[in-house]
């Protein structure tokens, strides 16, 4: 009886490793190809969407992909490859606000206020990437973020009907963030085909103040 428990405990083991891992592959495969690693390679978009971060670690320490991500939307904004930023995250409590610091950032780096749109529901990148098009009518977007995680917005974006690409936001890491990406992909798959997951909180639309 334990060995036949053993061998079943095996075999389920074995499927879900083998079930993470091709939906890893059809992710990456599926979306890899709009990932760029340049600011001057990326085609001209009217708006930017970057997802919610803290600015700092538990520990107190400043959050390097807060800072990556706000590098990069700045230069793509002064690079005239974008007009408007969406920056979209979690907005708890008062102590905890990822839209107001990531546009403080972003003044701070050059970006007009008037540029900048603050999305204080983008609990989840499938929320952020949701309300992007039902909230603030966006059908093409850039995604700013890390390599890892570009993967994972980009397949949600292609599932939601927007044509989408990304600017990888620092060099590619192999660290506990993107080992928790491989995880994060299987699930994404989840909640868009089986759960058909919806945003938390959606309500009224916004029109960007978006200038020709």
């Amino acid at each position: 009886m334990m060995l036949v428990l053993k061998r079943a405990l095996g075999f389920f083991a074995g499927f879900c490793l083998l079930l993470v891992a091709t939906l890893n592959i059809w992710v990456v495969q599926a979306t890899r190809h709009r990932v760029f690693h340049q600011v001057e390679a990326l085609p001209p978009h009217k708006v930017g969407l970057v997802p919610g971060t803290s600015h700092r670690l538990s520990s107190g320490n400043p959050n390097t992909y807060f800072h990556e991500r706000m590098n990069a939307a700045a230069a793509l904004y002064h690079a005239g490859k974008i007009k408007h930023v969406i920056v979209s995250g979690d907005n708890r409590s008062k102590y905890y606000n990822e839209p107001l610091e990531m546009k403080k950032a972003l003044v701070a780096r050059g970006v007009p206020a008037a540029a900048i749109t603050s999305d204080y529901a983008g609990l989840r990148t499938l929320d952020s990437i949701v309300r992007s098009k039902k909230i603030f009518g966006q059908e093409q977007l850039v995604i700013i973020t890390q390599p890892a995680h570009a993967y994972r917005a980009l397949f949600i974006c292609q599932f939601e009907g927007i044509e989408a690409v990304a600017l990888a936001a620092g060099p590619e890491k192999w660290n506990n963030v993107a080992l928790r990406e491989i995880l994060a992909r299987p699930m994404a798959v989840l909640d868009l085909y089986i759960f058909k997951t919806k945003p938390r909180f959606l309500g009224k639309p916004e029109i960007l103040p978006l200038t020709e």
